[in-house]
């Protein structure tokens, strides 16, 4: 069992920024590849971005490449989504996830939900005009 928790979020106008962060525990040692995913009213959960286990390698939707950035911060056991240039069609429930361990670090695998182990409750990120 994975537990994932996050923080942050909360509501900026277009063209701020805002930061959600997640812990992952589980298993003593094991180390997971993290996501984060948005899910808007009325829409289908989508990936928004990866990053590896060992924090060297990250992927990201097209749609936020340049403005998001994914980060791992081992000392603190956390990974945090700085989301910067924020524009309303990034209104969302932001959930992230644990990668199930062994499973390659690809764009494919990372972008299917069912190759997840844990999610966290989701986070709210509202962008006004």
């Amino acid at each position: 069992q994975v537990q994932v928790v996050e923080s942050g979020g909360g509501l900026v106008q277009a063209g701020g920024s805002l930061r959600v962060s997640c812990t992952a525990s589980g298993r003593t040692g094991t180390t997971y590849a993290m996501a984060w995913f948005r899910q808007a009213p009325g829409k289908e959960r989508q990936f928004v971005a990866a990053i590896m286990w060992s924090g060297t390698e990250t992927y990201y939707a097209d749609s936020v490449k340049g403005r998001f950035t994914f980060s791992r911060d081992y000392a603190k056991n956390t990974v945090s989504l700085q989301m910067d240039s924020l524009e309303p069609q990034d209104t969302a429930v932001y959930y992230c996830a644990a990668l199930s361990p062994g499973l390659p670090f690809t764009l494919g695998t990372m972008t299917r939900l069912q190759n997840y182990v844990g999610w966290g409750q989701g986070t709210q990120v509202t962008v006004s005009t």
